[in-house]
């Protein structure tokens, strides 16, 4: 399978190469050259399947220069250290189907995915006797697990930048307080788009990428889309079984795309009518609800909200989906992101009609988040995230009778205490992997959004053999 930049301006690449060179060379995103489909008996075959197992089928279509032992035995380790046997769990709560997907060692959904890149960049990296600084941007919980993939390993150092004071108590504290040495953090003065934007062009500085040895953990990584997509299939035949129904529709919160693109991969990738719908689900910061119901991608002020990983207006992941929109003319994209970059503006309205036969999509205010955790909570005895809670009022919003709707759970409540306990009058349950964070001493560097500065402090800090 070879990996294409979204650009078109940039060599083809093996799945290991794409893996680590993260963003292509010419500042576009790496695609598989075609989405492999998956008939209906094989996807039915499926069913009985274990996650990790279910992963191999699903991975290994795109993966062809790994063995399939090796593929095997490092996702049974990624997927060893979550604390549920399933991985991932649905609760079923009526008419909504809840795909909790924290059940890893951050308590985020980002382990999914994280815990498999940090086993295989480990892998790939003592195959060929080598060494990599990761470079990454987090609105929250990107980066603590991130740096739980990777944390201890010989042949990484890795550097995350967060912006300062926008992420929650926890999700610093789960961040900054590893102590392990190859472990640092760096809190940005600014929004997550300025921490984005900081990482994206040191990216782009192609000679210090090369002598740095970077690569990306965020998910411009495709192996970060990868791995998400392995969720949407368990899900499609979980739910599907357990409602005895064809079809499953799915409402994402996403700031950065990322999620919802994995879902879209999905649903090119299964029998047609798999997935029926992705509903996009977005807080205040509105900027891809607004391209998906109006066809307007335009920037505007980040707010601070109760989600702080969904705070962005520019989504890391937008130019993947352009590229498939724009039927895959690189020249069109190429154009697109040059403009949207001087402008901070693209108007797809010639688009929309596509656009809403792939998605659908509501903005959710701060008190209606308020209103849905209290809600599920007096009703259900269930405790949402924030983030959660955005899903999930966008799912009311969308759901189409007899159709299973499934909302994906992105975060333990209690990462977010201070949220819930406002909406249900007391803090969630603390579970053990946070437990004690509060005493533990910090490490952290305050910076501006200063590209030398940060660029300087890698150089020094970073894995540098001869």
């Amino acid at each position: 399978m070879q990996y294409l930049s979204t650009r078109g301006q940039s060599e083809a690449h093996s799945f290991t190469e794409a893996v680590m060179t993260g963003l292509a060379e010419d500042g576009g995103l790496l695609l598989p050259r075609a989405i492999p489909r998956v008939d209906r008996a094989t996807f039915e075959s499926w069913q009985t399947l274990s996650y990790a197992e279910l992963a191999f089928e699903v991975m290994s279509r795109f993966i062809d220069n790994i063995p399939a032992s090796d593929l095997k035995s490092l996702l049974k380790k990624s997927y060893d250290s979550f604390d549920h046997e399933e991985v991932v769990h649905h609760v079923h709560l009526k008419n909504l189907h809840v795909l909790e997907l924290f059940h890893g060692p951050t308590l985020a959904f980002k382990d999914v995915a994280l815990q498999f890149l940090g086993n295989l960049f480990e892998y790939l990296l003592a195959k060929n006797d080598d060494y990599l600084n990761i470079i990454g941007a987090t609105s929250g919980d990107t980066g603590s697990a991130a740096i739980h993939g990777v944390k201890g390993r010989e042949r990484i150092n890795i550097f995350i930048l967060h912006p300062h004071k926008r992420v929650s108590d926890v999700q610093e504290k789960q961040m900054t307080t590893v102590a392990d040495t190859n472990v640092f953090n760096i809190a940005v003065n600014g929004t997550f788009d300025n921490v984005q934007a900081v990482v994206k062009t040191i990216f782009s500085d192609l000679e210090f990428k090369t002598s740095h040895k970077l690569g990306a953990i965020n998910s411009i990584n495709w192996a970060r889309i990868l791995a998400q997509v392995v969720y949407y299939v368990y899900s499609c035949l979980h739910v599907a079984d357990h409602e005895k129904h064809s079809a499953v529709a799915f409402s994402v919160p996403t700031g950065n795309f990322g999620d919802i693109f994995a879902g879209y991969i999905a649903k090119k990738m299964l029998p047609e009518g798999s997935i029926s719908k992705l509903v996009l689900a977005t807080n205040a910061n509105d900027i891809l609800a607004r391209f998906v119901n109006e066809g307007d991608y335009s920037l505007g002020e980040v707010v601070a909200t109760s989600s702080p990983s969904m705070d962005i207006q520019a989504a890391s992941n937008f130019e993947r989906y352009l590229y498939y929109l724009m039927d895959c003319e690189t020249d069109l994209v190429r154009e697109a992101m040059l403009k949207f970059r001087v402008d901070g503006k693209l108007y797809l309205q010639d688009y929309l009609a596509r656009i809403k036969r792939d998605f659908v999509a509501s903005a959710v205010s701060e008190e209606e988040v308020q209103e849905t955790i209290s809600k599920y909570h007096k009703e259900h005895h269930y405790i949402l995230d924030p983030h959660t809670a955005v899903g999930v009022k966008a799912a009311e919003q969308h759901c189409d009778q007899g159709v299973p709707m499934v909302c994906l759970a992105t975060a333990h409540p209690a990462k977010f205490g201070a949220a819930v306990e406002q909406a249900i009058g007391r803090l969630p349950d603390l579970p053990p992997a946070l437990a004690g964070l509060e005493g533990r001493t910090s490490r952290c560097e305050v910076m501006e959004s200063n590209i030398e500065d940060i660029m300087a402090y890698i150089d020094t800090h970073g894995i540098n053999k001869p």
